[in-house]
């Protein structure tokens, strides 16, 4: 009975080892923020050593929003699944779509999808709802503010959730996407964040504020802000991932 060679793994173990594929470059920013993630969540629970395996896809997020703002949404279907098709082909078990604004067409998508997928906005309402939440305030882009997509979810668990007046969600989209999609964090911009959630605070009596957009975490750091949580949608994810990865 020889011992394995050192510092090679296991060909049982390699062979249990899920990959997941990731629908990426929705923005780019998150997308790297996603993988780092990904692997420090892997490593930190998996103290052996080990990576995850991860395949990611970086699609073009300037077709998606072009289609959105003509509400082309089979359009934004079909490419998305097309997408999805060369993340199966490339080996992935289960899949996510690296930002919010897109699974204004989950629904659609998973049907069509070849592989499974982890919405971001079930595993959001999963962690709202395991705080204790039953109202929350709502940031992203206009898209996801003005959808259904993520109240359909969350009214399922009794949770209510409060979005900024017309004016502040068009200073949040245009901000979003002039400036947060390509990597852009001026201090104004979030000090103007930071009064958007503290208004929605003092009218609405918010208990929290989901942070409907990967990239919006990457400007409101940290746990709270204005004294309520924040529900970083991206390490959300994240952790629903490494679960599955781990499963």
């Amino acid at each position: 009975n020889a011992l394995p060679c050192a510092g090679r793994p296991r060909a049982d173990l390699v062979e249990r080892m899920k990959t997941v594929g990731m629908l990426g470059g929705i923005g780019p920013e998150s997308t790297v923020e996603y993988y780092r993630s990904l692997i420090a969540g892997y490593r930190q629970l998996r103290q052996d050593g080990s990576y995850p395996s991860i395949i990611i896809n970086s699609i073009d997020v300037t077709k998606l929003l072009a289609w959105m703002g003509a509400n082309q949404l089979s359009e934004v279907t079909n490419y998305l699944v097309d997408e999805l098709q060369k993340l199966a082909g490339a080996g992935a078990d289960f899949g996510i779509i690296a930002a919010n604004t897109p699974h204004i067409v989950f629904d659609e998508v998973q049907q069509r999808s070849p592989i499974p997928l982890i919405s971001i906005v079930e595993a959001t309402c999963a962690e709202a709802e395991r705080r204790g939440i039953s109202k929350a305030g709502l940031l992203g882009t206009r898209f996801t503010m003005q959808a259904r997509f993520y109240p359909d979810v969350f009214s399922g668990k009794g949770i209510t959730l409060v979005v900024p007046p017309e004016d502040e969600q068009n200073y949040i989209h245009d901000k979003y996407l002039a400036e947060l999609l390509k990597g852009v964090f001026l201090p104004e911009t979030r000090e103007r964040l930071l009064e958007i959630i503290e208004s929605m605070k003092q009218q609405h009596r918010i208990q929290a504020v989901i942070l409907g957009g990967t990239e919006l975490p990457l400007i409101l750091h940290g746990d709270q802000a204005c004294g309520i949580p924040l529900l970083d949608t991206t390490q959300i994810h994240v952790q629903a991932v490494v679960a599955r990865l781990l499963s």
